[in-house]
């Protein structure tokens, strides 16, 4: 019988990657509705940083991508149960998009540089930092092609400082059921 390489994934692998994709979408669907041009709240970053920090860079970032990939397809997996292309492209879709640069950045900082409990929080805050800016500068292009462009402060404004403080909680709540589940999936 041929050995289990370290490249390769195995039945639990798979398992916990879907099962964190799921989580990623049932937390989309919690969210708290707010008026355009501000970014919805909603639980996805949690799912996000517990995929991460549970399943470590290399799953954390497969179940990140084959969620992006699901309601990239059309599946309702993004906020108010909404899938397809329209959403990743529209005004908030890069954020979406930047769950994976987070997640990428995420792996390559644990892979590099180690799995310690602070590289793993840096990694998640820079990572943060990361989807921020990737999102908050599609925003911005996005938002001028509407004719109304926007200043970069007030586009932080709707898009980024109200959601500082509930992300660090999130990240904190996933840091909390990653080391309770820990020796599970490991």
């Amino acid at each position: 019988m041929p050995e289990k390489t370290a490249s390769r994934l195995g039945t639990l692998d798979l398992t916990l990657v879907a099962l964190f994709t799921a989580l990623t979408a049932v937390c989309a669907w919690i969210s708290v509705p707010v008026p355009a041009p501000f970014v919805q709240f909603t639980m996805q970053t949690f799912a996000i940083f517990a995929a991460l920090l549970a399943l470590g860079g290399r799953r954390g970032t497969y179940a990140v991508t084959a969620y992006l990939l699901l309601g990239a397809v059309g599946a309702p997996v993004f906020s108010n149960f909404r899938g397809g292309l329209g959403v990743l492209l529209g005004t908030t879709g890069g954020y979406i998009l930047g769950f994976f640069f987070q997640a990428l950045l995420y792996w390559l900082m644990t892979a590099k540089l180690g799995e310690g409990m602070k590289m793993k929080l840096a990694a998640s805050v820079l990572g943060l930092v990361l989807c921020y800016a990737f999102g908050t500068a599609w925003y911005l292009v996005l938002y001028a092609r509407t004719g109304s462009p926007m200043g970069l402060m007030t586009a932080l404004s709707y898009c980024v400082f109200p959601f500082i403080i509930p992300d660090l909680l999130k990240l904190a709540l996933a840091l909390l059921l990653a080391r309770r589940i820990e020796k599970y999936v490991q």
